[in-house]
């Protein structure tokens, strides 16, 4: 007979450099409490965290913010050329992400087609 067992966050979060705990009060914290939470985790560590989390959609501008307290060394040493990459993320300008809102100049697409329209589909 098979058993069903039920998914949790911590099936998850087996490679997590840090506890699960605060892999979530650091995904939920404001910027300056952010700087405060990673002040007594290790360099190498937070590393390895942020590309933890920016592999993550849903953490990802966590993982970015978590890389700006790296050097580039330590993130190479993390994850090679993505950490490059993650550490050249982290030194540009904050821009919030585009995805999900809506651009002035986008037209809207209905699918309940045209009110005014008298044409017949055969």
């Amino acid at each position: 007979m098979n058993q069903v067992r039920l998914i949790t966050a911590e099936d998850f979060a087996d490679d997590c450099p840090v506890s699960l705990g605060l892999a979530m009060q650091l995904t939920r914290a404001e910027p300056d409490v952010l700087l405060d939470l990673l002040g007594d985790i290790p360099e190498a560590t937070r590393a390895n965290l942020a590309v933890w989390l920016y592999g993550r959609s849903h953490t990802r501008e966590t993982g970015v913010r978590v890389a700006a307290t790296c050097e580039g060394t330590s993130l190479r040493r993390a994850a090679g050329l993505l950490g490059n990459q993650l550490y050249d993320l982290s030194r540009r300008p904050y821009t919030t992400s585009s995805y999900g809102t809506h651009g002035g100049s986008r037209r809207q697409v209905s699918l309940g087609g045209s009110r005014g329209s008298d044409h017949a589909f055969a």
